[in-house]
Parts: structure tokens; sequence; C-alpha cells
């Protein structure tokens, strides 16, 4: 049974399968109903495609994008229509976004990681979920909250990468970025100490691992046709994504479970207590499961877009030192620290006054992610209006 995780008989058997949906659904789309042809966006390739790219999908989807604008992507089973036209972009996610959801197909791939999260539902649950994290992100406690668990982090990343400039030693930052971030914004959403960037947490450190692995075997599952069948049969690499979640769950729970004995043992105390991370914000769902998935949600959104938002920010920093040197003064100057050893002191001083000041820093920001887009393809489904009513 392993036969469906070797790489070799599976791209054979990819590219075989995309010649002939290629050809079927072409001569079918070509046909003439009467004296009409229909029309349809041009064919830029198939899921097989994707999955022969998969090593570099973002590369592959971006060229397809600057070549057609518009375009299908053929399967099996299914096709999508994939569009950077920012017209078809502003409708899907502005203008009739309640027509567009993430349906059926993508709550099969996500919930076994994300269950009924704000990323893998639709209709009542993501309005609620929409709901109270908009106004629980908008109080001063959890914003200060916030800023202080990611200035933290950030000091002690920042002290990392000077120990290794001084004696010359090669890190992944792309690596540290990601368990910085993860550390920051677990602390937020659970109020825990992870400490996944320097590993003195061992069950924090199973737990960010298992994480890791899980968020990249469930992407898999958006080109792999066979993950339904290794799940039932418990093979390969949904074997491995099983494993991972019984770690996440088993670490989650342990941390939900301690947080609402908390609750009960001191009910009159809690009540009046500060709650500043965003579990204590929402232990009125008396779900354990459901408040996994609500929380793990917030993590999930958190730490991949500021991670990989930070890594390309550094890499466009390098490729343009001027700009850097900019950058560094304007630090500077706006939290008026002139010696940059003490990072912790530093981060003390980058106050939400002080980032004002930083407009070079936020352009250079915002054009990094213009040029890398932290979420880079959004995948929504039309949603028949029975859908709603059925989940309503």
């Amino acid at each position: 049974m392993d036969f469906l995780s070797i790489p070799f008989s599976f791209k054979a058997l990819a590219i075989a399968l995309a010649i002939l949906v290629v050809q079927i659904v072409t001569k079918t789309l070509t046909q003439k109903s009467g004296n009409k042809q229909k029309k349809y966006h041009p064919i830029g390739g198939t899921v097989f495609n994707q999955l022969l790219n998969f090593n570099r999908l973002h590369h592959y989807m971006t060229d397809l994008a600057a070549k057609h604008g518009t375009y299908r992507l053929l399967g099996p089973f299914r096709s999508e229509v994939y569009s950077s036209d920012p017209a078809n972009v502003e409708y899907m996610l502005k203008t009739n976004f309640d027509n567009y959801g993430k349906g059926s197909y993508n709550y099969s791939i996500l919930k076994d990681l994300l269950g009924d999260g704000i990323f893998t539902v639709d209709g009542e649950k993501w309005r609620e979920q929409r709901k109270i994290s908009s106004h629980e992100f908008s109080t001063k406690v959890l914003r200060d909250f916030s800023s202080a668990a990611f200035r933290k982090n950030a000091a002690k990343l920042a002290q990392l990468l000077s120990e290794a400039a001084n004696s010359d030693k090669i890190l992944d930052i792309q690596d540290l970025f990601m368990k910085s971030t993860l550390d920051s914004i677990f602390k937020v959403a659970f109020g825990v100490e992870l400490d996944s960037v320097c590993g003195s947490n061992e069950e924090g450190t199973r737990f960010s691992s298992a994480f890791d692995d899980a968020s990249a075997m469930t992407l898999w599952r958006y080109v792999d046709i066979f993950w339904k069948i290794k799940k039932f049969l418990n093979i390969g690499s949904e074997a491995r994504l099983k494993q991972r979640i019984e770690v996440i769950d088993t670490f989650v729970y342990k941390i939900i479970r301690k947080k609402t004995d908390q609750m009960h043992d001191f009910q009159e105390e809690y009540t009046s207590m500060k709650k500043e991370d965003i579990l204590s914000r929402f232990l009125q769902v008396t779900d354990p499961k459901y408040l996994r998935d609500i929380i793990l949600n917030f993590v999930i959104a958190g730490k991949d877009t500021t991670a990989a938002t930070l890594s390309w920010f550094i890499y466009m920093l390098c490729k343009h030192p001027a700009v850097q040197e900019k950058i560094v003064q304007e630090v500077k100057e706006a939290t008026g620290a002139k010696d940059i050893s003490d990072f912790l002191k530093v981060a003390g001083c980058i106050s939400e006054e002080a980032l004002e000041k930083m407009h070079y820093l936020h352009a250079a920001i915002t054009e990094t992610l213009r040029l890398y887009p932290a979420v880079p393809v959004v995948n929504n489904i039309v949603i028949p209006l029975s859908y709603y009513h059925v989940n309503l």
C-alpha cells in the first residue's frame, strides 16, 4: 500500500493522467451546442501540474497569472478557476462576498487540523467568530498584551541573531521567524510560554514541530488526489498527519482544561481579572473541541503570515542596503534609542506612538507585501443558497 507515497511512480501516473484529462476535457469543451460555442477561460494546466511544481508552487501560479490573468486548472473530479484580475478579486472578496465561501470541499481538507474554526466554516459559525474576534482584538487589554508578547520575543530573537553574527554562524532565519512568531501568537492565544526558539519547553517543542508538520501535510491534500484513500487506510502522509494532530490535541486540551479549572476554582476572582489572552476571553464557549478549533485558527493566522512577511522583508533589505540604512535611522530617531545593543531596552521603546512615526518602515513593509503577499491565494467556492439554509 505504500506505493501511493512513492514519488517516481506518483509523478509518472500524474503525467499520464494529466495528458488524458486535458485531451478529454479539451475535446468536450470545443464541441458546439447547436450553432453556439461556449466560451471558457483558457486552460492553464491541471492539478497534476500543481503536484509536479509543488516545491515552487507560488512561482508556478504567478507565471500562469502573468500569462493568462484568469485561467482554469483541470482535475479528474473538479476544475478550478484562478484570477488575478483586481475587478474579479474585489467582486468575490467584497462586492459579492456572501456568495463565496469555503464550501464542503475546503472544509473536508482542513477540518482535521482546523475543525470548525473561522478558516473552515461559513454561515452562522463564521459570523459568530468574526464578530467576537473583531470585538476582542479591538480591546486595549488584548492589544497591550499582544504588543508586550511580540516585543519580548522580538528582543529574544534579535539577541540570537546578534550572537550568530558575531560568531559568523549560519542560521535559517525563516525557521527562527516561524518559531518566534509561534511563541508570540501562542502566548497571545493561550497565555502560555512556548519558547520554541530556545527549546526550553520540551512539550512546547513537540507541539511546535507537530503543528508545522500538520500544516504542511494539510496543504499537501490540495494536490494529492489519493489523500482520502490514504486516510481510510491510515498510511503515508495521512498516517503521519493523524499522529501530529494527536500531539497537538493533547497539548491544547491540557491547556484548556487547566484554564477552565482555574475559572471554576476562582470564579469570583476570575470574573474581575484582566482576561489578557484569547483563550480566557472565549471560555464562555463550553465545548472544548470548538474552543480548540477557534484558538488554533488564531494561531495559524498569526504565525505563518507574520513569519513569511518578515522573511521576505529581510530578504529585500539585504538586496537594498540603502533602504536598510534608512530604516535603521528612522527606528533610532522614532524610539530615541542610540545604543541598539540592548535589544530588550530597544523593544521597550517601540510604543504605538513610536510606530506611528515610522513612515518609511511602513512603506517598506507594505511594498514587501505587494511583491510577496502573505496570503497569495484565497480559495473560495460559490455557495448555493441551500447551503446556508442547512447550516443556519
